[in-house]
């Protein structure tokens, strides 16, 4: 069963370049979930080639700071869209100040605007370090510890 790919009909998920199948979800009875190619995590940003260097900084940047969080797991959908919007703007204060640095007349304005968004940014985020939790839980611990001995004995 293809589903006509302007009109998105219950049972159907896009793949691709615009082709709409039957999703797997959809056969098995589960809610339909449509999630971009950004929101999956496959791409840092819309529409955009990644292999440029302004794309690759903020993607290392974006990585970074979703690290310094504790995990992509562990944020919610308004702090990952405020690591985001830092991401961009730091990628913008780095080219700023490379122009600089390479002789060119910068605006001062622009430079201070971009340092004072990024502070407030940093302090909505948070400017420390979060730490994951990577002790196993007791179920996860004694499930382990099951299978071990059950190799041991076979």
């Amino acid at each position: 069963m293809a589903c006509d790919s302007l009109t998105i009909t219950e049972g159907c998920a896009q793949i691709d370049r615009g082709t709409i199948q039957p999703s797997a979800a959809a056969a098995v009875g589960r809610p339909l979930v449509r999630r971009t190619r950004v929101s999956s995590g496959k791409k840092a940003l819309p529409h955009v080639d990644g292999r440029t260097l302004a794309a690759r900084r903020f993607k290392d940047i974006l990585d970074a700071l979703t690290v310094d969080q504790g995990g992509l797991d562990r944020l919610s959908e308004a702090r990952v869209q405020l690591c985001r919007r830092f991401a961009a703007l730091a990628v913008q204060a780095e080219s700023l100040e490379a122009r600089l640095a390479n002789g060119e007349q910068v605006d001062i304005g622009e430079q201070a605007l971009l340092a004072s968004a990024l502070v407030r940014i940093a302090t909505r985020i948070g400017l420390d370090r979060r730490a994951r939790n990577i002790v196993p839980t007791l179920e996860d611990y004694l499930d382990a510890k099951v299978a071990t001995e059950g190799e041991a004995v076979a």
